[in-house]
């Protein structure tokens, strides 16, 4: 049975949800969306530290922790953030950190946005 994440992030028209639990599992996709729904377009690393902050809401609102995420993957636009990113994840993250793989892509969906990641958490409970 899949159930609804209540992240607390914006909300919008799109045909997605912030997060879906199924059992112990959640599945989310995260960007660099601040709290009144702009997108945060200043550097890679202030996109990347919103982004997991975000990712972090998420997962706390399905009733986990940052320990819990058990794989991550990044999509960057350009080479030159993932030092950033680097950065903001292993500000995020302890270890044992979570399984990670790091995409460039041409472009996202998102105009301005950087960084956009999908993160898979495994909950105790």
């Amino acid at each position: 049975m899949r159930t609804i994440v209540k992240t607390g992030l914006p909300e919008d028209d799109s045909p997605i949800e912030w997060a879906i639990r199924a059992e112990n599992n959640v599945y989310t996709a995260q960007i660099p969306i601040n709290a009144n729904g702009s997108i945060e377009t200043g550097s890679a690393y202030q996109q990347a530290a919103l982004t997991f902050q975000n990712l972090k809401k998420t997962v706390e609102a399905a009733g986990g922790t940052m320990g819990d995420v058990t794989q991550v993957i990044v999509y960057l636009t350009t080479k030159d953030a993932f030092a950033d990113m680097n950065k903001a994840f292993s500000s995020a993250f302890t270890k044992p950190y979570p399984n990670r793989a790091t995409l460039i892509v041409a472009g996202l969906m998102v105009p301005g946005a950087c960084i956009e990641i999908t993160a898979t958490c495994h909950l105790k409970k």
